[in-house]
């Protein structure tokens, strides 16, 4: 029973929870980026560069090919699966991550001028026993 008590003495942390709710919400804000990003700003970059369709840009290094069989079914030459550097995918991904950046700067940035509001309070004066050895003092370099 010690290990159960143990475990939710370690689960109910605060910053254990904090962080529980931050992937989650994190989570959240990457698809809503990528709907975003999607359905919003690359419709708009390829209009900007003639209606091009990035998800679909691709360099092809290996076509596809379909199996061949002959008269009998027995396949003669396999399948081959096209090889390509999807690029347009990638720039995608990269506008999405720089948007994400972007607004994770804003956000730490809001928070820090938060931090920032409240003003340092003032060191303490002296004692009132430091003052009265102050005193003493002075009066005996005299």
């Amino acid at each position: 029973m010690g290990m159960m008590k143990e475990f939710k003495e370690f689960a109910m942390k605060g910053n254990l929870v904090d962080m529980a709710v931050a992937f989650v919400m994190g989570g959240a804000f990457g698809k809503i980026t990528s709907a975003f990003i999607d359905g919003m700003v690359m419709p708009v970059v390829g209009q900007l560069t003639g209606g091009v369709d990035f998800n679909n840009k691709k360099w092809v290094l290996t076509k596809a090919a379909a199996e061949v069989k002959d008269a009998s079914g027995a396949v003669t030459t396999p399948a081959v699966a096209e090889v390509a550097v999807k690029w347009g995918t990638f720039l995608t991904v990269t506008i999405e991550f720089l948007v994400i950046a972007f607004v994770m700067f804003m956000v730490i940035k809001a928070i820090n001028r938060m931090k920032k509001a409240e003003p340092a309070p003032p060191p303490p004066g002296p004692s009132a026993e430091e003052k009265l050895l102050t005193e003493i003092r002075d009066a005996l370099r005299k």
